[in-house]
C-alpha cells in the first residue's frame, strides 16, 4: 500500500465530480485528498487526486478513469517530481494573553498567516506540504488540545519543470 497521486482533466460540467467520486466510492476505493479547480480553459476542470492503494488497484482505478466519457486525460503524479502545497485553516479558541503571545510566536518561526484574531481567539493560514500541515496541527493540538478547530482544501499539485 502506496500513497498514489492523480490529475484528472475533466469537462467543466454539472455533475462530472459526483460521477468520478462516484466511481470510488462504488468500488470503496478511499480518497484522502480531493481538490477540483477550472484550468486556463473554462471548458476544463483539473482534479487533484490522493488515494493509497497496491499497485494492481491503482492500475484498475486509472483504466476506470480513463473509459470515463468526463475524462480528458489522466496523469499518474506518484512518481514524478512536483510542486504541491494544501491550503489549511487554523482557529485556536479560548485563548488567554500569553496564549495569543504564543500562537503569534508559532506564526512567525512556522511562516504561517494570520488572517484574524480578537479578544479569545486566532485563526492562522498555512500553504504547505500536507505534513508540514500535520507537524503544525499536532503541534498546536498539544498545546492547545480541544482548544483548535481545523479546515484543510486538500492538496493541489503541479509537475515540476525539466530543464
Amino acid at each position: 500500500m502506496k500513497k498514489r497521486w492523480i490529475s484528472l482533466y475533466v469537462e467543466n460540467d454539472v455533475g462530472v465530480l459526483a460521477k468520478i467520486s462516484g466511481l470510488f466510492s462504488g468500488k470503496s476505493y478511499n480518497l484522502d485528498s480531493l481538490t477540483v479547480g477550472t484550468t486556463e480553459d473554462e471548458t476544463v476542470s483539473r482534479m487533484t487526486i490522493c488515494l493509497i492503494s497496491d499497485d494492481k488497484t491503482f492500475e484498475q482505478i486509472k483504466k476506470q478513469l480513463n473509459r470515463s466519457v468526463e475524462v480528458i486525460k489522466v496523469v499518474d503524479l506518484t512518481d514524478i517530481v512536483l510542486h504541491m502545497k494544501e491550503l489549511m485553516f487554523v482557529k485556536v479558541s479560548n485563548c488567554s494573553k500569553s496564549d495569543k503571545t504564543d500562537i503569534f510566536r508559532i506564526a512567525q518561526v512556522y511562516d504561517l498567516k494570520i488572517i484574524d484574531y480578537d479578544m479569545s481567539a486566532v485563526i492562522m493560514e498555512s500553504i504547505k506540504s500536507a505534513d508540514e500541515n500535520n507537524t503544525i496541527l499536532r503541534l498546536l493540538s498539544k498545546n492547545y488540545c480541544n482548544r483548535v478547530e481545523v479546515v484543510r482544501g486538500g492538496s493541489v499539485a503541479m509537475e515540476a519543470l525539466r530543464i
